[in-house]
């Protein structure tokens, strides 16, 4: 099934605000299918799953930086939209109950309250909670209106759902764009989790990283963690939720369970 006419069914049925988006029915085939993988973000402290982030891929395999390079601008808001019911509808079909962490792409988001409706419409119509979601604004992209995308953040804040910074450290706002708004959770990048137990630079800026959001009350992701010398610098630095190959590999179509095993 292409992405248009995957799409047209989550607009079928909706309210005539949603379903009369002219932005939503612009271009939405890409040549191509969409698939959705997922990888689980735990909690060290409670052993728990905290998470699982939803990961484009093209259905011969490709990652999403792949898929995303082949979007043409113009389609851009029209991918956006897509990715997230396809991580909604993906993750309701396989069970999910842990919380979805989804990526969106803050240039295409033209209206945080209109350009919300049909996420909303999606988990009602597959019956996932709302409530469980977790929007990630990806850092490494460059924000065009950093105002605009604080409004976006700020919208989401005000209707319950948890917010991140993704990527910190790799991307164009750095520490600005904490100043400007603080999320309930950052990620930081893999750049600066890898080795991190033998980088002294790097220990020193996640440190400088730890102490700040410590102190603005904001959550720390290890992403990318790799090896188990990295984990246990990290935890012993204070980081509880981790997220990478140690943990558990992306999976299409599957809720990978975490090895645990691997941590004891």
């Amino acid at each position: 099934m292409h992405t248009a006419t995957y799409l047209q069914r989550f607009f079928d049925g909706t309210p005539d605000d949603v379903a009369g988006c002219l932005r939503c029915r612009g271009r939405q085939d890409y040549g191509e299918e969409l698939r959705m993988a997922f990888q689980p973000i735990i909690d060290a402290q409670r052993r728990d799953i905290f998470a699982y982030e939803a990961l484009v891929r093209g259905t011969d395999g490709r990652s999403a930086g792949q898929v995303i390079a082949g979007v043409a601008p113009e389609q851009l808001y029209g991918f956006d939209q897509t990715c997230r019911v396809l991580a909604i509808d993906t993750a309701q079909r396989l069970g999910l109950r842990a919380r979805l962490s989804i990526n969106f792409l803050p240039n295409a988001v033209y209206e945080p309250a209109t350009c919300i409706r049909l996420t909303l419409a999606a988990a009602h119509k597959v019956g996932f909670d709302p409530q469980r979601l977790v929007f990630e604004m990806t850092e490494a992209e460059k924000i065009h209106n950093p105002q605009h995308a604080l409004s976006i953040v700020r919208d989401y804040q005000q209707r319950g759902f948890l917010t991140a910074i993704d990527d910190f450290g790799a991307g164009y706002s750095g520490l600005n764009l904490l100043a400007e708004f603080q999320p309930h959770l950052v990620k930081l990048d893999m750049a600066l989790v890898r080795d991190i137990d033998r980088n002294h630079a790097r220990q020193a800026i996640v440190g400088g990283v730890l102490g700040t959001c410590r102190a603005l009350g904001v959550q720390v992701i290890a992403e990318g963690v790799e090896s188990r010398a990295e984990y246990d610098w990290l935890r012993d630095a204070g980081v509880t939720l981790f997220q990478g190959y140690l943990v558990a590999r992306p999976a299409v179509e599957a809720l990978p369970e975490p090895d645990w095993a691997a941590l004891a």
